[in-house]
């Protein structure tokens, strides 16, 4: 699975992971607390704020072409853009040289942090190991906006993307224009946009409203490509190569420099 359902709720796994591997590591110190009488909150929270500072930072970094035109957008983590190790790494850091000027904190430290790992590791090695098969491109025939057949196959022989949205998803609507960039940006790679279930009016209206420039609009009536995919929020990425194989999916929005991580891996 790639996604949490909670009510009408679904939240991406890795964020539930990490959310999960933060409340053990804090349920662990917790309970040194009150049995040992060492608190370790404060050093634990300076741990979590560095290291996710740090991953944060190092995922900017990286990308950091595309974010110098919007420095603002450097500060959103809505896209979920950081680098685990980074930040792992740095959080350690802090840890060990916070024991190292308390003793005392070592082992409450020390056990918070490893059940944190575990936690977050396990969560996400369940997730991929009960994750949606790498399936072919599903044999699926779509609808234009004109109200004409189109079958999703006949995209394929190069590398996809296919993204599922919504006029009513507002990270539908944030992740267009990256998309549309992207879009134009590589040739190569066929770009398809499938809407769930939406009026063609609906979507024609949005689209030139925007003024967004995107080939291959389709709309999928009975939404039957997020059921043969297991999509169970919006927005959905599937990336296919170009064999039609699923080579990585991202549940949530993307941001321009997620897109074009992603796009580099699949090229």
């Amino acid at each position: 699975m790639d996604a949490v359902t909670i009510g009408p709720l679904a939240m991406p796994v890795r964020v539930v992971a990490a959310l999960a591997a933060i409340v053990a590591a804090n349920l662990a110190v917790v309970w040194w607390r009150r049995r040992r009488g060492v608190d370790a909150d404060p050093a634990l929270w300076r741990m979590i704020a560095w290291g996710l500072l740090a991953a944060r930072a190092a995922f900017v970094l990286k990308h950091f072409d595309s974010y110098r035109t919007d420095p603002l957008s450097m500060l959103d983590i809505r896209d979920g853009g950081f680098v685990a190790f980074a930040g792992l790494l740095v959080a350690f850091a802090i840890g060990f040289e916070q024991v190292r000027r308390q003793p005392a904190l070592r082992r409450p430290l020390l056990g918070a942090a490893l059940l944190g790992v575990l936690v977050w590791g396990g969560a996400s090695f369940a997730a991929f190991a009960t994750g949606p098969a790498a399936a072919p491109l599903p044999e699926i025939t779509l609808k234009r906006l004109d109200g004409s057949d189109a079958a999703l196959r006949a995209f394929a022989g190069k590398p996809m993307v296919v993204n599922l949205w919504a006029t009513w998803c507002p990270p539908c609507r944030r992740e267009m224009p990256a998309l549309g960039a992207a879009q134009a940006a590589h040739p190569g790679v066929a770009f398809v946009f499938v809407n769930q279930a939406e009026d063609a009016a609906v979507i024609a209206r949005y689209i030139d409203g925007e003024g967004l420039k995107l080939n291959n609009l389709l709309i999928d009536p009975t939404r039957a490509l997020a059921r043969a995919t297991e999509v169970k929020g919006y927005p959905t990425t599937l990336f296919y190569d170009r064999h039609g194989k699923l080579v990585a999916r991202h549940m949530g929005e993307l941001s321009p420099a997620q897109l074009r991580e992603r796009m580099e891996a699949l090229r």
